[in-house]
């Protein structure tokens, strides 16, 4: 099967919105794809706050997450693979979801 990451992402992307909170999704900045200012980078991670109000273009794909912001000011285009999001989570109070690689859709259930 596909992964499940990038359509939970959009699902829970949409519930956190819907709620009226924050959508922040950090993001594992070790692949080499991952497009982001390195000097909010902390720990190998950084957190992106993708709220419609923070950011423009945003598009949630099944392989890239892409996005507009600005950083101290400073335009950026951002670009971060799916596989890279550590999680989704509301600013407000953490409700979300942490990913993990082993449980991402691609195993088999028990039997």
């Amino acid at each position: 099967m596909t992964p499940s990451r990038p359509y939970l992402t959009r699902a829970l992307y949409e519930w956190i919105l819907d709620n009226g909170m924050t959508p922040y999704i950090p993001v594992d900045v070790e692949n080499e794809e991952v497009v982001v200012p390195t000097q909010y980078v902390e720990g190998g991670r950084i957190v992106l706050n993708v709220n419609p109000s923070a950011v423009q273009n945003l598009q949630l794909g099944n392989e890239l997450i892409e996005l507009d912001a600005r950083f101290s000011g400073q335009p950026m285009h951002v670009s971060v693979p799916v596989m890279s999001v550590m999680a989704i989570y509301a600013r407000e109070n953490g409700k979300g979801m942490v990913f993990t690689e082993e449980g991402d859709g691609g195993d088999e259930p028990p039997t």
